[in-house]
């Protein structure tokens, strides 16, 4: 249980920085994407970055669960359940 914790939390880690750098080259003049209820950038912006933002963490969440179940699988000759 503690090493699938710290798997989920380095997701995590990579995810954020996955997608900062996906945002910054695609938005070079911002460098902090806008959040839901930051009224000063645009209805566009805060939805495109929430939809990327869920995207990447979606992908890598995904990408972190199947290598972590071919590990486990690997070590106990079982699929996890």
């Amino acid at each position: 249980m503690p090493l699938q914790l710290a798997i989920s939390v380095g997701g995590g880690l990579l995810a954020g920085k996955v997608f900062t750098e996906i945002w910054q080259r695609l938005s070079p003049s911002d460098s902090e994407p806008p959040g839901p209820k930051d009224l000063d950038s645009s209805g566009r912006q805060a939805i495109a970055a929430a939809a990327l933002h869920g995207l990447v963490f979606g992908l890598v969440r995904a990408a972190v669960d199947r290598a972590g179940a071919h590990g486990y699988r690997a070590i106990t000759d079982q699929s996890p359940e």
